[in-house]
């Protein structure tokens, strides 16, 4: 068990360098969101806009940028140490079974919470957003839950080894699940047609927690519970496709 502990312990402090020295994360999951943070947050004003706006939007690209984390760095990664062979380097290590599945899950939650307590201390010092401690930390544990169930979709894409392929798949799920979940905009302002769709995904799912807290609205829980249905789906048919693959 102790062996097993530091193993895996040594994976994850090999993944978190990994990932913060990677420029294309730092750009997309931290930086871009950021941006379109202060750029929203200054651009729409004015007495029609509900003084929650700035916290309400500070959600939407926390959101943003765990996904993108969750979903196109973490895929990549696996699709690319897939194709080179590393995964069946390590079955002939003395490496536990499991423990590489499982240290990345584990570094990508903690890259997920440095993530969060990044943009709730952007928005909270460079945009004056405030509220509760209350609020801050079930917003940002609802996220980080909601994480998990994009890791769940990053590693059934990272099943498949041509890394271009995961590339584009992931990009385009990435930006597609981003604007039809209303995490661009208010789901309000798109159409009825999509606002319907929306609540089928889990990027409104991930949010509507959070828009919640901050709106003063009661949560509900129905989010989490899809949430949950994602992790399960994605990580059946992730783990059956990598045993098929062994299998063969």
């Amino acid at each position: 068990m102790n062996y097993y502990i530091k193993s895996s312990w040594a994976q994850v402090q090999a993944e978190l360098l990994r990932t913060f020295r990677n420029r294309r994360f730092i750009f997309f999951s931290i930086l871009m969101p950021a941006a379109f943070f202060f750029l929203f947050t200054a651009v729409v004003g004015g007495s029609d806009v509900p003084s929650y706006w700035s916290a309400y939007y500070l959600m939407s690209m926390t959101s943003y940028g765990v996904v993108g984390a969750s979903l196109v760095t973490f895929s990549q990664r696996i699709s690319k140490e897939r194709s080179a062979g590393w995964i069946r380097l390590l079955r002939l290590s003395p490496l536990p079974s499991g423990s590489y599945v499982l240290s990345k899950i584990a570094a990508q939650g903690a890259i997920n919470l440095i993530l969060i307590l990044t943009m709730f201390l952007l928005g909270r010092v460079g945009k004056s957003v405030h509220l509760s401690w209350s609020i801050w930390l079930e917003a940002g544990l609802w996220i980080w839950v909601g994480g998990f169930a994009f890791m769940a979709l990053g590693l059934f894409l990272g099943s498949m080894k041509n890394s271009d392929v995961v590339q584009m798949i992931s990009m385009a799920l990435y930006m597609s699940l981003s604007i039809v979940g209303g995490l661009w905009m208010p789901l309000s302002s798109l159409p009825s047609v999509l606002q319907n769709i929306a609540k089928f995904t889990p990027t409104y799912r991930m949010g509507e927690g959070p828009w919640a807290l901050v709106e003063g609205r009661a949560l509900d829980w129905t989010g989490i519970a899809i949430l949950s249905m994602y992790i399960i789906l994605f990580m059946v048919l992730s783990s059956y496709i990598m045993k098929r693959q062994e299998a063969i």
